[in-house]
């Protein structure tokens, strides 16, 4: 009897415990051990649960405090992945572990723990030590991107770029070929060709100049222009954006390596085609969705004033 009554005991203070642990001062949450807070607005036990590695597919809404940093709300798309272990105690690490998919929940993160990982200077202006601020992030979980999935992505997107750059010198001397180019490249494999010479100051270090230009891929797919009748005719008009010549001092801007070279030492006036080789324009990263890696591209640019 006094076992049994000392078993009762021990459990009695078990559950107390375990209720101590999970007691949130957020309202409408609970508490995990480590000190994440959370509230679930829609579970699905039955859904796959993510693991280490695995990267979360759905919507979320990222508070600080009252301040509404991120939402992809509408739009789902990979929004987190999950770790073998949280940078810190309670952070948003533990509260993905406990998802599965078809589950709508929110975390809450005190944000004096995320200050003291990667230092107050690092917080918005409007953080406030010891003041109870906490991030939110709320999560409807639509899907799993698994751990292997990722990778076989990775060894295909590998793939794709050896086989882009492997394929880049033919493309290019096709172009060459197709366009009747006479001209031979630099040591850089860097094509100019001049279709009209000018008479002024001629580009140098230092000089200001105005430009105006038209960047297309080998395959006429037009990426930007400073010409608004270009942009319209390329099919990029943007009638938010000033169709102008872009003016900049010579090595005071970082543009791609092509574009320098190709017009150093021309004369205002001139007008050029540039075929530029990836490896002096946008390598193995591209820019956007719309020049992809080993691109080789071709510049119209017209040299309006060196000053």
């Amino acid at each position: 009897m006094k076992n049994t009554l000392k078993t009762a005991a021990l459990l009695l203070a078990a559950a107390t415990l375990f209720a101590a642990c999970n007691h949130s001062d957020l309202k409408g949450f609970k508490k995990t051990n480590s000190g994440l807070h959370y509230k679930f607005e829609k579970m699905n036990k039955t859904g796959e649960q993510p693991k280490e590695g695995d990267v979360l597919v759905g919507e979320m809404t990222f508070r600080f405090d009252t301040v509404e940093v991120y939402s992809n709300v509408g739009h789902p798309n990979r929004i987190l992945m999950v770790q073998e272990n949280g940078t810190f105690p309670g952070d948003i690490n533990d509260g993905l572990k406990m998802m599965h998919v078809g589950d709508h929940a929110i975390f809450a993160v005190n944000a004096d723990s995320v200050a003291r990982y990667i230092g107050p200077n690092q917080m918005p202006p409007y953080y406030k030590e010891g003041a109870g601020m906490m991030l939110y992030y709320d999560i409807d979980l639509q899907d799993i991107v698994t751990k292997e999935e990722l990778a076989e992505e990775q060894a295909n997107f590998i793939e794709e770029m050896q086989r882009r750059q492997a394929a880049e010198p033919e493309l290019i001397a096709n172009y060459v070929k197709d366009n009747n180019i006479t001209v031979k490249p630099n040591a850089d494999g860097l094509y100019k060709i001049v279709r009209k010479a000018g008479k002024g100051p001629r580009v140098a270090v230092g000089k200001k100049v105005a430009i105006n230009y038209t960047g297309r891929l080998l395959d006429g797919t037009m990426f930007d222009s400073s010409v608004e009748q270009d942009a319209k005719d390329g099919g990029i008009y943007n009638a938010q954006r000033p169709y102008e010549p872009l003016t900049y001092t010579v090595g005071q801007m970082q543009l791609i390596k092509g574009w320098e070279d190709g017009i150093m030492g021309e004369a205002q006036g001139s007008e050029l085609t540039l075929i530029i080789p990836s490896a002096l324009g946008y390598g193995s990263r591209g820019a956007g969705n719309e020049i992809p890696s080993f691109s080789p591209l071709v510049f119209d640019i017209s040299i309006v004033s060196v000053q």
